[in-house]
């Protein structure tokens, strides 16, 4: 059940923002596209929520429900920059809006874009491992709740990885007159 709920969070977590986004620039309506754009937490609470009270229930900790956490941490993490990509996007094709600028590809630029999404994954993996954490503890035992440990460490890793990445381009930025 939680599996499906992630996936029904995504798709609500996009839908909101959507029709926030129609009602800001197509509909003309400020307040109430804001307003939408300001519900989108709330799909955050309803996968957290439920997960909690699945664990509650005394089930075994699996797979999704490390995945909840961590889909959790990435949107509370990632969720206001997509919403400001989409946004600039939206105001860009219906209001007249500034084309939205490309990323650096290149020098210093790219190497401090590289290293705040890392400062972005860092905080997705310290909320989702704290999430973790408390699902965790609220289960109370380490064979039931084995899956949870895993996903912290796997998680780790994986952000060991994209440190090295990330910050690979400060040491070694991609030259500025040179195609990548």
């Amino acid at each position: 059940m939680i599996g499906w709920l992630i996936v029904a969070c995504e798709i609500g977590f996009w839908v909101i923002i959507l029709a926030g986004l129609v009602t800001r620039y197509v509909l003309k309506k400020k307040k109430a596209g804001a307003l939408l754009l300001m519900l989108t937490p709330v799909v955050d609470l309803v996968l957290l929520t439920a997960t909690i009270l699945d664990i509650r229930q005394g089930g075994e900790a699996g797979f999704v429900h490390g995945l909840a956490a961590v889909y959790l941490g990435c949107t509370v993490a990632f969720g206001h920059s997509m919403i400001r990509w989409a946004d600039e996007r939206f105001a860009h094709k219906f209001a007249n809006g500034p084309a939205p600028e490309d990323k650096p590809k290149r020098g210093t630029a790219h190497a401090a874009m590289e290293r705040r999404s890392w400062y972005r994954h860092l905080l997705a993996w310290t909320i989702g491992s704290g999430l973790l954490a408390l699902m965790i503890l609220l289960i109370g035992d380490a064979q039931r709740s084995e899956a949870l440990q895993q996903w912290i460490m796997r998680w780790a890793i994986v952000l060991g990885i994209d440190f090295v990445i990330s910050f690979s381009y400060t040491l070694w930025p991609r030259p500025e007159g040179k195609r990548a």
